[in-house]
């Protein structure tokens, strides 16, 4: 009678296929992984928009209903309204926000500068902005996403 004792272990099949499993959920992670940070960044993007506007509220209800006139008092209404009790106004990448006033809807973003396009007498039509019988106290504020395509919101 020939007894044979059956040895402990894992056999080398046992252990590349884990391998393998195991590299397929890595590949799977790091492929999704930086499209979720560039959504959470174009997030973030989307909400200093409305800090943006909601600060703009802010002023026009201290200044009846008036709009800052140009850039250089939009430079200081961000600094007024916008960066109160030391709060910053910075892209997710960590440059500042670059307030820019502009008359002409077709003007390019610069994609090293995160800018944000103030549009007065203009309103958001989804992405784009509209000028067409806008009130002069409307504004738009418009800006480049990281994913794709832009981001705008007004008051």
């Amino acid at each position: 009678m020939n007894i044979r004792k059956k040895e402990k272990g894992f056999t080398i099949i046992e252990v590349v296929l884990v391998l393998a499993i195991a590299g397929l959920i890595f590949g799977m992670v790091f492929i999704a992984l930086p499209s979720l940070q560039r959504s959470q960044r174009d997030a973030q993007r989307k909400n200093d928009l409305n800090r943006l506007n909601t600060s703009l509220t802010s002023y026009q209800s201290n200044n009846r209903g008036a709009l800052p006139t140009d850039q250089a008092s939009w430079n200081k209404f961000v600094g007024s309204y916008v960066r109160t009790a030391g709060d910053t106004f910075v892209d997710p990448s960590g440059t500042d926000y670059d307030v820019s006033i502009t008359k002409n809807l077709l003007t390019e973003f610069d994609a090293t500068v995160p800018v944000i396009k103030v549009t007065t007498s203009a309103t958001c039509a989804g992405e784009d902005i509209t000028t067409t019988g806008q009130s002069a106290r409307k504004v738009a504020f418009q800006m480049k996403l990281e994913g794709s395509g832009t981001a705008c919101a007004n008051n």
